[in-house]
């Protein structure tokens, strides 16, 4: 019975998620705010709560994150990341500072305390490379100029986290300065590793996974980021990061090749990760979060878009790339909610859940509406400034604005 039962609640998932993808489709619209709204409905305290599938759908959406990362990875060479990471480690500072200071800041207005605003302060910083990767897939945007400055944000962001998450996880046990370094040395160690082999034997891992035979390259290229991803999440190190450093170590006909094989498991699991994410939000414990949820949201979604105009203009970006750069970094997602269940998991703050589900929520949905959107509005609202309001236009300056 119980077979039968998760066969009918996962058939029933895949179809709904393939009738909202091709309703999304037809309105030339990202299925991903229609995905997390069917997770809400069908999750803890919705209409109709799952059960036999429930397990299976939370590692379906754990492998979704992966490769959503690994076909990043893909789309970029060591070098690209090397050179970018070294150009665009000032807009990591920016970053931080606009986005990680307003969350810190309502955390202690609200009488959090310290180490509530550390977490708050994470919470609101860090933007959801799983849902800009599959934005930046779903707008055609993986060849814009723009996209190598938005992901070398979402590469520092994730880097960063191998520093922050070992941090926050020492404060909120209490541990003292000893074992909280050991940790942190482990977590750099790690990731400084994968990221040297990635750089420096990239060459060597690529004649290694090459198959001419498809089915031998998907098993041996799923396999080894499966692989390196969960050894670099025991290690204290986000498996993001593992799955975005194997795509960024291979290249040439291997990328391509396992780019076009992966891209279906992907578009299936990345589909699934968006209604777990739904389906552990309960729809009552958000209405007494909303109002100050809504008003961090809209500060640091303003803050996000300032971070991607500011970095993309650094870069050499044209108008309409800046402002596209600053719409697709709004989106908030699994590194926000993995550092609040942290804090809930601890106990310092019961609110703290509540409002970062709601906060993460607002910023799911409306971060492929900006990630659209943002280029004409800032464009319309720029042109707006410039135009001349007093007086007027003598008739030489209106010939010649005409020609």
């Amino acid at each position: 019975m119980h077979s039968a039962v998760f066969l009918i609640e996962f058939g029933a998932i895949i179809l709904g998620l393939g009738l909202l993808g091709r309703f999304a489709g037809r309105l030339r619209f990202s299925p991903i705010p229609l995905y997390l709204l069917a997770g809400l409905a069908f999750g803890t305290g919705g209409l109709l709560p799952l059960g036999a599938s429930e397990e299976f759908v939370a590692i379906g959406a754990e492998i979704g994150v992966i490769l959503l990362l690994l076909m990043l990875g893909l789309e970029y060479t060591a070098s690209d990341l090397v050179s970018n990471l070294r150009t665009q480690y000032p807009a990591g500072l920016v970053d931080f500072t606009l986005n990680a200071l307003p969350g810190a800041a309502a955390a202690l207005l609200m009488g959090w305390g310290p180490v509530a605003a550390v977490v708050l302060g994470g919470v609101t910083w860090i933007s959801s490379s799983g849902v800009i990767a599959k934005v930046l897939g779903d707008l055609g945007r993986l060849g814009n100029r723009e996209t190598p400055v938005i992901l070398s944000i979402l590469v520092l962001e994730d880097l960063a986290m191998a520093v922050y998450l070992p941090i926050i996880t020492a404060l909120l046990a209490g541990v003292g300065l000893a074992a909280g370094s050991v940790t942190l040395a482990i977590a750099l160690g790690v990731a400084g590793a994968v990221l040297f082999v990635a750089v420096r034997y990239g060459r060597v891992i690529s004649r290694f996974v090459s198959s001419d035979d498809p089915e031998k390259l998907l098993l041996v290229v799923l396999g080894l980021t499966l692989l390196v991803a969960g050894i670099a999440q025991q290690l204290q190190v986000s498996a993001a990061v593992g799955a975005f450093l194997v795509g960024i170590a291979l290249s040439g006909e291997v990328a391509e090749g396992a780019h076009t094989l992966l891209s279906p498991l992907r578009d299936l699991f990345a589909a699934v990760f968006f209604v777990f994410f739904g389906l552990h939000t309960d729809p009552s414990s958000i209405p007494p979060v909303l109002l100050p949820a809504l008003a961090l949201a809209v500060t640091t979604a303003l803050t996000k878009v300032a971070t991607g105009y500011w970095a993309a203009k650094r870069a050499g970006v044209g108008p309409k790339g800046r402002w596209r750069a600053g719409g697709t970094l709004v989106a908030r997602g699994e590194f926000s909610i993995v550092i609040a269940g942290l804090a809930v998991s601890a106990g310092i703050e019961p609110s703290m859940g509540p409002l970062a589900t709601a906060y993460v929520l607002i910023l799911v949905v409306v971060g492929p509406l900006t990630a659209r959107y943002t280029e004409p509005v800032g464009l319309w609202l720029t042109s707006r400034r410039r135009r001349p309001v007093t007086g007027p236009v003598p008739e030489p300056a209106r010939v010649e604005a005409r020609d």
